[in-house]
């Protein structure tokens, strides 16, 4: 089974006027735990960023001069999440699958329909009182070394998520979806 590692950054909060400005998706084999490739863009959301969320992620409109639209990456990370049998991510079926999905719709490119599974919500097992966890609070129940300096860089919070979904998974905290076993 292949599952790809998912996070973006975007201009703000999921809203119709918002878009994405970094992905990166890794893909794993998931017997081996071994990541076999990666794609990972800066985008040029042609809009302004939120200050609250660029002091989030720290990608100023500066940082994205020159990048490409969405528009042009889009069949790019169509074909990479193809090749994926499960899609991984924090906060995922919340926030970063229907962030996609509303980008593809708006750019005219077919939705995401790859099964999802969302570490955030499936990881209450990693807080003391059930709450949806963080990234930070998962890494901690995982045993996985966290830096909050480097947290909201897709590429760094990708990497960390996966190993937690790996320990999950042979820990037999995380239940996998039935289309995917």
């Amino acid at each position: 089974m292949k599952i790809v590692g998912l996070d973006t950054e975007t201009t703000g909060l999921f809203t119709p006027d918002h878009r994405i400005i970094e992905v990166y998706a890794g893909l794993w084999d998931f017997d081996t735990h071994k990541r076999e490739r990666v794609l990972e863009y800066r985008i040029n959301p042609e809009r302004s960023i939120a200050a609250d969320a660029q002091r989030v992620h720290g990608i100023s409109a500066s940082d994205l001069i020159g990048k490409p639209t969405f528009h042009a990456i889009a069949p790019h990370l169509i074909t990479f999440l193809g090749d994926a049998d499960l899609i991984v991510a924090h906060n995922g079926d919340g926030f970063d699958v229907p962030y996609l999905n509303q980008e593809l719709k708006r750019c005219g490119f077919p939705l995401i329909t790859t099964p999802s599974f969302d570490t955030m919500l499936s990881g209450r097992w990693a807080t003391p009182n059930g709450k949806l966890p963080n990234l930070g609070e998962l890494c901690f129940a995982c045993d996985v070394p966290y830096d909050p300096a480097k947290a909201h860089a897709a590429s760094y919070d990708v990497e960390v998520m996966v190993e937690c979904f790996f320990r999950g998974c042979d820990w037999k905290w995380f239940e996998l979806p039935k289309e995917t076993v």
